[in-house]
């Protein structure tokens, strides 16, 4: 008996979220390590089958950076990186687009699919939502830096995206974007997610990781940083604390509340549900951004 009144309280917690979120749209990019986790993978899902079905309309997006390295040492081709980007050329987009458009999407949509939910793949191979232009970068001195075939997302194909939600199906989105003379694009996953976001004025934008939020001290898990707004994000990259990979996620991140997203998430997805706890619970598992200050948070 205590057992189900735990399990009572627990849906009644979450009760009052889930009319909070009903029809808002939340853009879930899965990634890094997670992604190479099956048991990991299988439960993000089962929590995003979950949100779909009590009303909220989630967006999966997902990279593949380990998958993408493995295929290219099977094909024998050295991966070169510039300016700590994936240097694309027409043999490793190949590659790309096939793990990513394919193996990858396939497996997570087979994967909805065998847990009784509903989901499409939507990318260059089926219908297109991703529209994208090549990406410029400029060294120190002004000099341009040539990365290939990367880009960035421009734009999407936003009725693609409202008439799956609407029809109680989950898209699934690899970071490959098409740009407008047809050609293909190696996007990063985690500002791709980001610009469908903003994009979509989306609820929420969560970064599934191998992360379970922003320390102040990785060294220390107390320091974990359950709340932060964009300015302290802002100052915690400035002073070192915010770096490495988690930089191009926050900044993404902060872009997106700019542009009208209400919350960003990090989140570990290797903690069984972490983002059901994340989204329908009072506390939270990760960090959450907020533009400003709230008067109440959460």
């Amino acid at each position: 008996m205590e057992n189900a009144i735990r399990k009572a309280d627990v849906l009644v917690e979450a009760l009052s979220w889930i009319r909070q979120f009903r029809d808002r749209y939340v853009v879930i990019k899965l990634g890094g390590s997670a992604l190479e986790d099956p048991a990991s993978v299988r439960a993000c899902l089962t929590d995003v089958i979950f949100m779909e079905t009590v009303g909220m309309r989630p967006i999966l997006v997902h990279g593949g950076g380990k998958a993408i390295s493995r295929a290219m040492q099977d094909a024998g081709i050295e991966p070169r990186f510039v300016e700590g980007r994936r240097y694309t050329d027409e043999a490793t987009l190949d590659i790309v687009s096939r793990v990513l458009a394919k193996d990858i999407c396939d497996s997570l949509v087979d994967e909805i699919q065998t847990q009784g939910g509903r989901a499409i793949g939507l990318s260059f191979r089926t219908q297109n939502v991703l529209i994208g232009e090549r990406l410029t970068l400029d060294k120190e001195g002004g000099e341009p830096v040539d990365l290939g075939r990367v880009g960035r997302v421009v734009d999407i194909q936003r009725d693609v995206l409202m008439a799956a939600c609407r029809s109680d199906t989950v898209p699934v989105l690899p970071s490959i974007a098409v740009d407008r003379s047809g050609g293909l694009l190696n996007v990063n996953a985690d500002t791709a997610a980001a610009s469908i976001a903003r994009l979509l004025n989306a609820e929420k934008l969560v970064f599934l990781s191998d992360v379970a939020g922003i320390y102040l001290d990785r060294n220390d898990e107390t320091t974990l940083q359950r709340h932060l707004t964009a300015a302290r994000c802002r100052e915690l990259i400035a002073a070192g604390t915010i770096d490495a990979g988690m930089i191009p996620k926050v900044e993404a991140g902060i872009e997106a509340l700019e542009a009208g997203v209400r919350k960003v998430h990090m989140v570990d997805a290797r903690f069984p549900h972490s983002l059901l706890l994340e989204i329908y619970s009072d506390e939270g598992i990760g960090t959450e951004i907020v533009k400003r200050q709230p008067t109440a948070i959460r």
